[in-house]
């Protein structure tokens, strides 16, 4: 991808060994895509976390740097998001378009 994409500007955050792994994963999912929770629970080697990376979600504090916007629930909807669903879905349009 072209440089200046979200995921290759260096970061500086910090947070527990499982939310830093949770924050890695999800710089990884590419824009326009999203995944689950579970999802990102067995990306992370904790598949029984689940509840846990949505804590880890609601705790970045570089939203659109660490997109956790791009996780949704396993049925396909929206789930939480720190600020608010209206936004969530936005920025998820406009990553497709």
């Amino acid at each position: 991808e072209a440089p200046g994409r979200s995921h290759n500007i260096p970061l500086d955050v910090q947070g527990t060994a499982f939310q830093e792994a949770v924050w890695r994963e999800l710089r990884k999912i590419p824009e326009g895509e999203t995944r689950s929770y579970a999802d990102v629970a067995a990306a992370i080697g904790k598949p029984k976390a689940v509840r846990a990376v949505g804590s880890a979600n609601g705790a970045n504090n570089v939203a659109v740097l660490i997109p956790c916007h791009r996780v949704v629930r396993s049925d396909g909807t929206m789930g939480g998001y720190a600020y608010g669903l209206e936004i969530k879905q936005l920025l998820l349009e406009k990553e497709i378009k």
